[in-house]
């Protein structure tokens, strides 16, 4: 446990001092692009002393100087199945994002997807020493929580207090310098696949890069897609990426659930390469240009030309009605819904006061998806984009990019996490996490 708190620790220093030179870069690393965009903070205003005014307090802190995505290679479900690739990908992105923005950049922080997350909720309590809650109370309190022994080869990605309670007042976002005599706290963790965390950790070293700090992709897009009353209220956000598929919930401005599903846009596209016996990038831009899931009569009227280079006249000048392509698309485009609301059963979403559903992700914009996600996932569903973030370029704006702009607002404006709190030594959990991040003294 000392080591996993001290690695973030190290990442959380790293970031501010990135911040202090004014510049650093963040990095979506999914499975069909990388997307890396550099910002430059301006050192008037202290990020930090912006806390507790909302997800975007820091909006006005950081401008986007330089931008670039390049076609994902070596990334499958998320995660990073073929080193080499992956690093070539990395770096070109990261060198056209800084010819952009005409600047060195040596620090980025990372996001993922997959890498099979999972959530726990952990509680502790404690008498307060004096009448008034102090940081050392907040410390005390955060270590009393009993750690789930959350098995092997597992990393504790985020660990977020999410509520406290001081004499049964509940629902308090910072209870310092309030009057009580016994403090709570609930703590939302989560904890991903250790091995996904060491080979993209390594692939940026590889880069030249010194990693400031790592963010799973659904709590990165949901910061960014949902609305703020939405945050506040409870809301789910689904990014559709193309290898998988990040489910996160937020509640009171923390997200307190994330998992993510096996299965996106590049299933969809694989699907109808199969069923129409094209090449993949054929079927990705038949998907792009005529895709859909709901037909109408029109569709059978409208006749595709599939085309193709295999010489064979017959064979390239075939149509395919968009009534078909719809039919190939479809099921799989209901199997990632069902298995969305599946893991939204499991969360128990369904008791949250407020129950918006906001899709996201590249593969959000599939016509007609909001109506047929309507249906299988019977709530309130709307098509979410990022919110706006100085000097994006328009090609970033889209809903591909909420991890992304996500990753800008969570860079600038952390919210806390256990890390952030000096925990006295003599209380750390019970159950010792030692093995924790071994690997961060193996390679860093």
């Amino acid at each position: 446990m000392i080591e996993l708190y001290d690695t973030q620790r190290a990442m959380r220093n790293m970031r501010r001092a990135a911040m202090q030179r004014g510049v650093v870069a963040v990095l979506d690393v999914g499975t069909s692009k990388i997307a890396c965009l550099v910002l430059r903070f301006d050192g008037s205003d202290r990020l930090r002393e912006a806390e507790g005014v909302g997800a975007l307090a820091g909006q006005a802190g950081f401008r986007v100087i330089g931008a670039a995505t390049t076609r994902s290679r070596g990334v499958r479900y998320g995660e990073v199945c073929t080193m080499g690739e992956t690093e070539r990908a990395i770096r070109t992105a990261i060198q056209a994002a800084q010819k952009m923005a005409n600047i060195r950049v040596d620090h980025v922080i990372a996001c993922f997807s997959g890498a099979d997350p999972r959530s726990y909720g952990l509680a502790g309590q404690v008498a307060i020493e004096d009448t008034m809650v102090s940081e050392q109370d907040i410390s005390r309190v955060l270590s009393a929580c009993d750690v789930p022994d959350y098995g092997e080869g597992r990393e504790v990605l985020h660990a977020q207090p999410v509520n406290f309670a001081l004499d049964h007042r509940s629902g308090l976002i910072d209870p310092r310098g309030q009057i009580g005599q016994d403090l709570a706290v609930d703590m939302h963790m989560l904890t991903v696949d250790a091995t996904a965390i060491q080979n993209l950790a390594h692939c940026i070293k590889r880069c030249d890069l010194e990693l400031a700090g790592l963010a799973s992709s659904s709590y990165v897009s949901g910061i960014s897609a949902l609305v703020e009353d939405e945050q506040e209220l409870g809301a789910a956000c689904i990014d559709l990426g193309g290898g998988s598929a990040g489910v996160s919930i937020f509640m009171k401005k923390h997200m307190i659930y994330a998992d993510s599903v096996r299965i996106g846009g590049e299933h969809v596209t694989g699907d109808i390469s199969m069923g129409l016996q094209v090449p993949q990038a054929t079927a990705e831009r038949i998907k792009t240009f005529y895709g859909g899931v709901v037909a109408t009569g029109m569709d059978d009227r409208e006749m595709i030309e599939i085309g193709g280079e295999t010489g064979d006249w017959e064979h390239d000048r075939r149509t395919v009605s968009r009534a078909e392509l719809i039919g190939i698309m479809r099921p799989r485009v209901e199997e990632i819904l069902e298995e969305v609301r599946v893991r939204l059963d499991a969360a128990g979403f369904q008791h949250l006061p407020s129950q918006q559903i906001v899709l996201t992700g590249g593969g959000s914009q599939i016509p007609g998806l909001d109506g047929l996600a309507t249906r299988i996932l019977g709530q309130q569903v709307r098509l979410g984009r990022p919110l706006r973030v100085h000097g994006l370029p328009q090609a970033a704006t889209g809903a591909g990019f909420a991890s992304a702009v996500g990753m800008c607002l969570f860079a600038a404006n952390p919210q806390d996490e256990w890390w952030d709190f000096e925990i006295p030594v003599d209380r750390y959990p019970a159950r010792s996490l030692k093995r924790a991040v071994k690997w961060f003294k193996d390679n860093w």
